[in-house]
Order: structure tokens, then C-alpha cells, then sequence
């Protein structure tokens, strides 16, 4: 079993199986897409749908064993495989909607749309029994048009810094900032999720002192922000270096635990100086 503060480094499909059943709150997912990719240690390639759905139930099935009775998961993926991982997912959990969300930067296509969303599949153990914190997750969002009612706001307040609206979250995010390289949080790890994402996730589906688990930990966001927001972590990856950077952002965190974009208890919109 792992403590609260557990960084393992190895192969997913030889660690799950040491691991105790149900003993994570919350899994968050961001396996390798089907694409090519190189991760140092271990290269992908692009494959069939039907080869990629294998690739997923080879450790999906078995992931699904460590989430508790009431526990979430988040999985994310692209255009190119978000089909694939709804079927998959489906197989073995709820489904309870799927997050896109808007990657700032991106490259350009000459024959084709500019790929610039990406995808969160959130699904659950038992749909009558999940925890959802609605509250921890509210977006503080500047009002262009403020309507009043008999000479005072309705629904929103003035400051200093000007006119805003706190509201309720939708399943699509325009206000993340993908980890660029004057940002603390930014790393050489490929494919890095902002910890900004992964907050939002952490505070709406678990709770001070819960297990967060991520099977594929990369750079370690997923832990640091686990250990920024007062949860417990484990995190598994294979490749030495990233867990060495994983290690280095924890130690940072104990300095720094601000998140980008969060502050005051809600989430600020993308260049909002937050």
C-alpha cells in the first residue's frame, strides 16, 4: 500500500497490480495519445482504433479496480482518440459528460482546422454516490454589459480592478493557459498538462485529504497540485527524469504553492493578472 506522498517510479502495467484496490478518492488519466510521440525512454506510434481500444482496457480495466466505491476519474485525450477512450471508459464506469477545453497555442495546418481542444471524459463509480464540489470551483468573469436593478448590480460586483461576475462552471474551459516557458510551472516534458487544469479537477470531485492517483504522472502536475490543494498523491512513471522533475516541482511547492489563474478561492479568466 502507499503512503500519502508516494512517487513510484516504473511501468504502470507492474505497479497496478501491487496497489490496493479501491484505495484512490480520485484518478486523473493522461495517458498517451494515438499519436506518434516520443518520450525518451519509450516511443508511441499511431496505430488502428481498434489496436488503441486494446491498448486502453490493457490497463484501464484493471486501473478501475483502485478507484474507491464513490470515487471520479478524468481521462484525458484528443480529437483523435477521445472516441476510442468514451468506449473504453464506458465499458467499465459512468460517464457523466465530457470537458473540452481550449489549448491557447498550437500549430497551424495548411490543409486542415488548427487542432487547438483537447478533451476530459468524467466518469464515476456509482452515479448516486460521487462527491461533486460545485462551490470549489467557481470562475470569476469580467462583465462587459452590467445590468442593474433599481440602480444596483444584479449578479455581479464592482472592485477596484473592475466590474465582475462570479459564476458556475460549464464543460468548456476557455481560461487555461497552457505552461509556457517564462511560467514557473513550466517543464521539458512533452505533452504537460496546466496545473490551472488539473486544479479544477482535484477541487471539484475530491476533498482535503483524499488519495489522488495518476497511473501516468509525467512531470508530476497531477501530485504537485494534489500537495498544493492539501491532498494525498501517488503518481507512477517510467521514466527517471520526469520523476526526478515530479520530485523537484514537490519541493518547490513547499515555497510556492500558488496555482496560476486561482486565487481568492475561484478561477480567474485566461490574462486576468491572477
Amino acid at each position: 500500500m502507499v503512503d500519502g506522498k508516494s512517487l513510484i517510479q516504473g511501468d504502470t502495467f507492474v505497479v497496478l497490480p501491487t496497489l490496493s484496490d479501491g484505495f484512490a478518492n480520485l484518478i486523473i488519466v493522461d495517458p498517451p495519445y494515438n499519436l506518434a510521440r516520443d518520450f525518451g525512454s519509450k516511443k508511441f506510434k499511431s496505430v488502428s482504433s481498434e489496436e488503441y481500444e486494446n491498448y486502453l482496457r490493457s490497463w484501464f480495466y484493471p486501473l478501475c479496480d483502485k478507484l474507491a466505491p464513490n470515487g471520479s476519474l478524468y481521462m484525458c485525450g484528443d480529437w483523435r482518440c477521445s472516441s476510442s477512450m468514451q468506449r473504453v471508459i464506458e465499458e467499465r464506469l459512468t460517464i457523466l459528460n465530457r470537458i473540452t477545453w481550449q489549448r491557447e497555442k498550437g500549430r497551424g495546418a495548411a490543409r486542415n482546422w488548427k487542432n487547438s481542444m483537447e478533451d476530459i471524459w468524467f466518469a464515476v463509480k456509482n452515479p448516486k454516490d460521487y462527491h461533486f464540489d460545485l462551490e470549489a470551483v467557481k470562475q470569476r468573469r469580467r462583465v462587459l454589459a452590467p445590468y442593474r436593478q433599481e440602480g444596483q448590480p444584479k449578479d455581479w460586483e464592482e472592485t477596484e480592478e473592475g466590474k465582475f461576475r462570479t459564476t458556475c462552471p460549464s464543460n468548456f474551459w476557455d481560461d487555461i493557459t497552457v505552461p509556457f516557458w517564462s511560467m514557473p510551472e513550466n517543464t521539458e516534458h512533452p505533452t504537460q498538462k496546466p496545473e490551472k487544469l488539473i486544479a479544477k479537477l482535484i477541487l471539484a470531485s475530491s476533498r482535503p485529504g483524499d488519495m489522488v492517483f495518476d497511473p501516468f504522472l509525467g512531470s508530476g502536475t497531477t501530485a504537485v497540485v494534489a500537495k498544493k490543494l492539501h491532498r494525498r498523491y501517488c503518481g507512477i512513471e517510467l521514466h527517471p527524469d520526469y520523476l526526478l522533475l515530479a520530485a523537484k516541482r514537490l519541493l518547490i511547492a513547499d515555497q510556492d504553492p500558488t496555482i496560476q489563474g486561482y486565487a481568492d478561492g475561484v478561477f480567474w479568466e485566461r490574462h486576468s493578472g491572477k
